[in-house]
């Protein structure tokens, strides 16, 4: 199964340009440890490709045991790499402050010549991305294990927005961001878009960066981010936990690509136990799950007003909050990029319907798009850039 994902952005200079322009100062980051290139070179047997566990558009990342005998998870940045410096002492400044249960916890980085490392606990079992919604795993998601996940994600999401000050928006929330210890426990990772927040403010305008299907429809269009969008993304993640599918999957026919329209569809029929993953063999807690799908479409409202705060979010999945129904409005679908080849269309345009809805073909999943700014209706894309791992 392969989940589509893909990041909105402004195109800018290549990592290697921006590591000459901007320094990498990170003396006056506190609780942090700092690593020498030779030392996690030699954790990594060298960064041997049998250590490697896994690659994206950043680089990759190496399972390695460091000088205390600690396992670890070794991030290195390639020098092509399009997470910039800006990203990288974003990453290493906000989560090396705090600390939580649900979050990943950041050993330490290295910076030594063009080197760009960060060392991260090491967690047994891999993200949702690639166990729950990719099957590449014998672990066995019962009900109770993905309640449990549900629940832990939306701990660490609300400690992020009501306990940090100021406010964190993650900005990227997603299945490949949500990774699981030996326990099964979720830990929530990949802080190198996330915004800081005052409690006086409420948005930051900032470029569109996170992943289609999972992407807040007002921040989409209006580039206006808050913590309601990371609420929208949980949604989505909510709805893909319950039903063991990806947010979109371009090898169903287009009335059923969408699992966001899909939920909708089924709750406006009554039907949203049909929802819930067949692999459980309905061997789950009914009421429960269709609970949670409810939650899941709450979130996902296209007005962010409506929109549930990741306190109460949390507070109606462990039951201590009853579900409001009475205004629940149909989600904001923002679903792909029109790319009709075989109406000879442009590459990259988006198409916005009056119901804040795009309706897409012929993209592939986890492909790359750049080019020049193009503006249809009232979105507008310059480049899309893949973050998908």
């Amino acid at each position: 199964m392969s989940c589509f994902c893909l990041v909105f952005g402004k195109k800018g200079p290549s990592s290697a340009t921006q590591s000459s322009e901007v320094d990498i100062d990170i003396s006056d980051i506190e609780n942090i440890n700092r690593y020498t290139y030779k030392e996690l070179k030699i954790a990594t047997e060298n960064f041997s490709p049998a250590n490697k566990l896994g690659e994206g558009g950043f680089g990759s990342v190496y399972k390695g045991k460091l000088i205390n005998g600690t396992l670890a998870a070794i991030k290195v940045l390639s020098a092509e790499s399009r997470q910039g410096v800006k990203e990288f002492l974003t990453e290493i400044k906000v989560i090396s402050t705090i600390e939580h249960d649900n979050l990943v916890k950041l050993y330490g980085c290295c910076v030594e010549g063009d080197h760009r490392i960060l060392v991260y606990e090491y967690l047994e079992n891999n993200s949702l991305a690639q166990t729950l919604l990719g099957g590449h795993s014998s672990i066995q998601f019962s009900w109770h294990v993905r309640r449990n996940i549900c629940i832990g994600v939306a701990q660490g999401l609300a400690f992020l927005h009501d306990e940090v000050q100021p406010h964190i928006i993650h900005r990227d929330i997603k299945a490949s961001n949500i990774l699981l210890d030996k326990s099964l426990k979720p830990k929530i990772s990949d802080f190198g878009l996330a915004k800081l927040i005052p409690a006086n403010l409420t948005h930051v305008s900032t470029l569109v960066a996170g992943t289609a299907g999972y992407l807040a429809p007002e921040y989409a269009i209006r580039s206006q981010v808050t913590r309601k969008s990371d609420v929208y993304s949980f949604g989505v993640l909510l709805l893909e936990i319950v039903s063991g599918k990806c947010n979109t999957n371009r090898r169903l026919p287009v009335g059923e690509r969408y699992l966001l329209a899909r939920a909708w569809d089924m709750y406006e029929r009554g039907e949203l136990e049909s929802l819930v993953d067949v692999f459980l063999d309905r061997d789950f807690n009914v009421e429960e799950a269709i609970r949670f799908c409810k939650i899941g479409l709450l979130c996902t409202q296209d007005s962010l007003k409506l929109r549930p705060t990741m306190s109460k979010v949390l507070g109606m999945l462990i039951d201590e909050m009853d579900i409001n129904e009475d205004k629940m409005t149909k989600p904001g679908l923002i679903f792909d990029i029109v790319e009709s080849k075989d109406k000879g269309q442009q590459k990259g345009k988006a198409e916005v319907e009056n119901t804040s809805s795009l309706a897409g073909s012929g993209i592939q999943d986890d492909s790359s798009l750049s080019g020049t700014a193009n503006s249809f209706a009232t979105m507008t894309f310059t480049s899309i850039y893949d973050r998908s791992n």
